[in-house]
């Protein structure tokens, strides 16, 4: 387990230096650089004030020189500092990061509460009314974008529920408060990533209820239930924890239009905001902090399959 786990972060290095490199260069086809876009039309500056400011903000280099100065900086923990507000990005990033997580992170609870048990039930009630109605349910999940979902959330709260959403309180000072803000956010995020697990557990779990294993178990004189909890589920969560991995990335980019619908002071708002006002030092270092989660995020997916498969073995 140690080689793999030090080999899978040797395999990191790559990795993190593609996503840096991609971040850094997207960024710099967008038309004009970041000094003109900063000033905009209503500063007029001499061509040497604007070779001095260029020179100032590391402008003027070729590319290929910025991002070695932009790498150098990463590697030191310094993501830049922000165009609009002159404060370090990384301190903004980190005070918003927290929010961020939470709601990915309930969201992910609200998926998996409803996803396991329609698709087990949908599972083993397969072709039967009810699974067709899962079935049906899950394709509306799929189909409902989450920004129009949480618009009509908050419409039915406070329109028809007479139900208003509090601030946000950090998790800290408050648990119960930080649950009343964060579950309308957290239903429009979690509905979609439901639907699709729902229908990868319906699917791995109808393919292991046929295997000989199964059939083995349920001859022995097994309950049913003790068939699907010991052999059946353990093996079909397998697939399930890939997606569920993949998903969870899905979920720390997804809230960047949440987090705007419902006034969230969260990573997704900060770089929402960064993007409408050109602050690129904000944009690249959000990005790369959720390219960072997502990539630890599968690693950690990785070694969980040993805990879920005993057969599975690091070598």
């Amino acid at each position: 387990m140690q080689r793999y786990l030090a080999t899978r972060l040797l395999a990191l290095i790559p990795v993190l230096l593609g996503i840096l490199a991609v971040v850094f260069l997207l960024i710099r086809l967008i038309p004009g650089d970041a000094v003109q876009l900063f000033l905009g039309t209503q500063v007029e500056m001499t061509p040497d004030q604007m070779a001095e400011l260029r020179r100032f903000f590391g402008v003027d280099k070729p590319i290929w020189a910025q991002f070695v100065d932009y790498l150098g900086r990463i590697l030191r923990g310094d993501f830049g500092v922000s165009l609009r507000t002159s404060r370090p990005v990384l301190p903004d990033i980190m005070a918003r990061l927290p929010l961020s997580f939470q709601l990915a992170m309930f969201a992910l609870v609200i998926a998996l509460a409803i996803a396991v048990p329609l698709g087990i039930l949908s599972a083993v009630t397969r072709n039967s009314a009810f699974d067709v109605l899962t079935r049906i349910g899950g394709l509306l999940g799929l189909s409902m974008p989450n920004f129009w979902l949480g618009a009509m959330l908050i419409l039915v709260s406070s329109r028809y529920l007479n139900v208003s959403l509090g601030q946000y309180v950090p998790l800290r000072q408050n648990p119960l408060g930080t649950l009343e803000s964060l579950y309308l956010p957290a239903i429009a995020l979690g509905v979609a990533i439901a639907a699709i697990l729902m229908r990868y557990i319906r699917s791995s779990l109808l393919e292991v209820l046929g295997q000989d294993y199964v059939r083995t178990a349920r001859g022995k004189g097994l309950r049913a239930s003790a068939v699907m909890l010991r052999h059946a589920l353990p093996n079909a969560m397998i697939p399930v924890i890939t997606v569920v991995g993949f998903q969870m990335g899905y979920l720390l980019g997804g809230t960047v239009v949440i987090e705007e619908i419902f006034a969230l002071p969260g990573m997704g708002r900060l770089v929402l905001r960064a993007i409408f006002q050109r602050d690129y030092p904000v944009v690249q270092g959000v990005v790369l902090t959720i390219a960072l989660l997502f990539v630890v995020t599968n690693l950690v997916v990785d070694l969980l399959y040993a805990w879920i498969d005993p057969r599975i073995r690091y070598g």
